[in-house]
């Protein structure tokens, strides 16, 4: 909206003590985290059978699990729209990447020694390994429109194809299934490609229109969900094993 004066806004930026980190998009990243961390532990609870509750079949659990996965790569899109917009280089970005494929083989490790019949193959940290490579090649090529198209074609092509070549764990992978496969976590590159594109697009406008909304200060319990959204992946391969062990001990004490 224009008045007749040209009014120059100041451009908010990260704070230099985070290390140019953006604390909104570290808040919201932190509170995906929260909100991951009490569905597990609940998803625990119910697995060492102190509560009963269907995390399969029942909407309220399978809906906040679609929830929860969402806004986490909606996060990694903006996130990578941030690290472009601050050129980041391709050793950052590898380094980085290597982390997250690292963590993603002890997922499945860890996972096969508690579920060996339907253990992670190809869960969260898998797909933002592969994910995060498609994005970063796409992402600074292709117009905002063309983010958008891409991403809408990435959310409806689970719905609108699949054969059963893709069933198999070595494939299922793309996610064009017939019948999702019996597994703990299952996030394949389609349809989840389509948010990380998306959240790619909306943090690449927020940057040139709306800065502040990503980067602005944050404060009191705000803070707390933004320092705990730069440790997002260390919380996140640690906070399982520290519950499951917690609640192992509590069953193993409590008399039967």
């Amino acid at each position: 909206m224009t008045t007749g004066t040209t009014i120059q806004q100041p451009q908010a930026s990260p704070d230099r003590r985070t290390g140019g980190r953006y604390d909104r998009l570290d808040a919201l990243r932190g509170g995906a985290i929260v909100w991951m961390a009490l569905f597990h532990f609940i998803f625990d609870l119910n697995y060492f059978r102190f509560v009963a509750a269907d995390f399969y079949r029942d909407p309220f659990w399978t809906w906040q699990r679609t929830a929860i996965v969402s806004l986490f790569l909606l996060c990694a899109g903006l996130g990578q729209a941030v690290a472009v917009q601050q050129g980041q280089s391709w050793a950052r970005f590898w380094r980085r990447w290597a982390q997250v494929a690292a963590c993603a083989l002890l997922v499945s490790l860890g996972s096969w020694l508690m579920f060996p019949r339907s253990f992670i193959s190809f869960g969260v940290l898998h797909a933002m390994a592969v994910m995060l490579i498609l994005l970063r090649l796409l992402g600074p090529r292709l117009p905002g429109w063309a983010l958008l198209l891409l991403g809408a074609a990435a959310l409806l092509a689970p719905q609108v194809f699949a054969h059963p070549f893709f069933d198999s764990r070595w494939t299922n992978w793309v996610g064009l299934v017939t019948h999702k496969p019996v597994t703990e976590d299952y996030v394949p590159v389609l349809p989840w490609l389509g948010v990380m594109l998306w959240g790619f697009a909306l943090g690449r406008f927020l940057l040139k229109a709306q800065p502040g909304l990503l980067a602005g200060q944050v404060s009191g319990f705000f803070q707390a969900l933004s320092v705990l959204g730069r440790w997002s992946l260390s919380f996140y391969m640690l906070h399982q094993p520290l519950l499951i062990g917690a609640l192992w001990l509590v069953r193993t004490v409590l008399p039967a």
